[in-house]
């Protein structure tokens, strides 16, 4: 019999778990002992954060990343395809949106082996459903191009489907998000609408939503700080 594959919630970087993840999902966290991560680290910190006496020496840890090739997949699943439950683990919120783990999920589909979402926060659905913005049709663009032109461009793209009534939500790391700000009150047109989701969960949290226009009399600092963009 093959074991189940469990898609497991962790904070958004916050250490205020209880009000974040449900207590029968940190109950099936605790109880597994194999654990696929983007970062080992973060994984063995949501672990003790959650059970400072979870057993970290007997659970085993596999890293799964942009790098991971089809081999290192199968080996994954081994633990899977014995009878063993395993965990994947997110660096933030749930995993397999912006996360590799999305990888193992359709091998684990593939290989006739059971996979079960868990409950937890995702900071792309809680941005938009505190946009006030479109959540009936709305698009996840994840991370756009670094290369400004790049950028540019699909920022464009994105924005011709604000206007037909999609809200584009789209994100980048904490050292470009300004960068990324500016950006946007460059390219977009002065009456679109634009969130700014700042720390979501987290003591600084800030959800803003106001016309470009109005952003541009006053831009927020967002260098260092988790950004989830939401424009329509």
């Amino acid at each position: 019999m093959k074991g189940c594959l469990y898609l497991i919630p962790v904070t958004l970087g916050g250490e205020n778990y209880s009000e974040l993840i449900p207590a029968g999902v940190l109950d099936i966290t605790r109880r597994l002992r194999y654990f696929i991560a983007e970062d080992i680290r973060s994984a063995r910190r949501h672990l003790r954060l959650i059970d400072r006496n979870f057993p970290i020496d007997e659970a085993s840890f596999s890293v799964l990343n942009e790098h991971s090739t089809e081999e290192d997949l199968s080996e994954l699943a081994g633990p899977l395809l014995q009878g063993n439950d395993a965990g994947v683990i997110s660096e933030a919120g749930m995993p397999a949106i912006a996360d590799p783990g999305s990888k193992i999920v359709l091998l684990a589909h593939r290989m006739g082996i059971r996979v079960v979402p868990l409950s937890g926060p995702s900071s792309i659905l809680m941005a938009l459903i505190a946009s006030g913005l479109n959540g009936q049709s709305f698009t996840f663009n994840g991370y756009l191009p670094v290369k400004a032109p790049e950028r540019d461009l699909r920022l464009r793209e994105i924005e011709k489907r604000a206007r037909e009534g999609y809200a584009q939500v789209f994100m980048e790391t904490p050292y470009r998000n300004q960068k990324m700000l500016e950006a946007v009150t460059r390219v977009c047109s002065s009456d679109r609408f634009l969130t700014i989701a700042c720390d979501i969960s987290l003591p600084g949290e800030t959800i803003r939503t106001r016309r470009i226009a109005e952003w541009k009399t006053q831009i927020p600092e967002l260098t260092g700080r988790l950004a989830v963009f939401v424009l329509q």
